[in-house]
C-alpha cells in the first residue's frame, strides 16, 4: 500500500520560516495549470481574485463573486494535489460587523472550493474576523499594504508605508493579524526595509509581492511570469517566460496546416 502524499500544511509553513527556507508562490486559476505548477515543486498556490482581471478581463477584482472563486478554486483542487490551496475571499463577502456572514464565506470557500485556506485583506480591523475564522478551524492568510478590494480607498495601485505614520500602522497591522491566529501575512507594494523589518517581528511567514527580498517568500501572478500579457509588465515582476509568442506562433501553424489541407493527416483519421 503506497504512503498518502503530503500536502503542505500550515505547520510546514512555520517550519520554513524558522529554517530560513524561502517560499516561493504562484496564483493559479485552472485545472492543468494546478497540476503543472504542483508537479513543479511549489509547496502552496494561490486562487487569487486577481482572476477578474487576468482571466475575466475586469478593470479590478471588485466585480469577483465567491461563486466565481468557488469555480476557479475548485478546478484548482482538482489539479493540485500535494501544494496547500489558499482562495481569496472576494471583495464584500466578509466584515468585522458580519463575522456570522464571513463565516460562512469561508465555510463555502472551503468546503465548495477544496482550498485548505482562506486569504482576507486588512489590517487591524480585520483581526476580528481572522480570529473568528480561525477559532472556527479555517486557517487564515492576512494581506496588508496595498490592498486591491480597497483600491478605491487607497486611491490608486502605489506603494503603502512610505511615511513613518503609515509604516507603523503596517508593523501594527501585521502583529495584529499574527495575534489574531493568521498563519502568513502577504505583504504587498511596502518598501523594502520596512517589509523585511516587519518580517523580523513576527513568527509567522511574510510572503511578499513587490516588497522585496526580506520577506521570508514570494508570491506572482502566473501570467506575469509567463508572459502571457505583452503590453504591461508590474515592476514588481520578472517574466521567465514569453508564452504568449508561442501561442501565438503554434495557433498559426495549425491555422495554416487546417488552410493548406495537410491537416490533418492520414495519422490523424480512422479508416473505420
Amino acid at each position: 500500500m503506497s504512503s498518502p502524499i503530503h500536502r503542505t500544511t500550515i505547520h510546514d509553513f512555520r517550519t520554513m520560516k524558522e529554517r530560513k527556507q524561502h517560499i516561493a508562490m504562484v496564483t493559479c486559476y485552472d485545472f492543468p495549470t494546478a497540476r503543472i505548477v504542483d508537479e513543479t515543486g511549489f509547496p502552496a498556490l494561490l486562487v487569487g481574485d486577481s482572476l477578474g482581471m487576468v482571466v475575466h478581463g475586469f478593470d479590478s477584482t471588485l466585480r469577483v463573486t465567491l461563486d466565481m472563486m468557488i469555480h476557479h478554486s475548485a478546478a484548482v483542487a482538482r489539479g493540485a494535489k500535494k501544494a496547500m490551496i489558499i482562495i481569496d475571499l472576494p471583495f464584500a463577502t466578509y466584515s468585522a460587523s458580519d463575522l456570522r456572514t464571513s463565516l460562512e464565506t469561508a465555510r463555502r470557500a472551503m468546503q465548495e472550493g477544496g482550498a485548505q485556506a482562506v486569504k482576507v485583506e486588512g489590517g487591524r480591523r480585520m483581526a476580528p474576523v481572522v480570529g473568528a475564522l480561525v477559532a472556527s478551524g479555517i486557517p487564515v492568510m492576512g494581506h496588508i499594504g496595498l490592498t486591491p478590494q480597497s483600491i478605491h480607498m487607497i486611491g490608486g495601485y502605489r506603494v503603502q508605508g512610505r511615511s513613518e505614520e503609515a509604516a507603523e500602522r503596517l508593523i501594527a497591522a501585521a502583529k495584529a493579524l499574527e495575534k489574531a491566529g493568521a498563519f502568513s501575512v502577504v505583504l504587498e507594494l511596502v518598501p523594502a526595509p520596512l517589509a523585511q523589518h516587519i518580517s523580523s517581528l513576527l513568527s509567522i511567514p511574510t510572503i511578499g509581492i513587490g516588497a522585496g527580498s526580506g520577506c521570508d517568500g514570494q508570491i506572482q501572478v502566473f501570467h506575469d511570469i509567463m508572459g502571457l500579457y505583452e503590453d504591461f509588465l508590474p515592476k514588481h515582476a520578472k517574466r521567465y517566460a514569453l508564452l504568449a509568442n508561442e501561442i501565438r506562433g503554434a495557433l498559426k501553424r495549425y491555422h495554416d496546416d487546417v488552410v493548406s489541407g495537410s491537416f490533418p493527416g492520414p495519422e490523424h483519421s480512422f479508416d473505420r
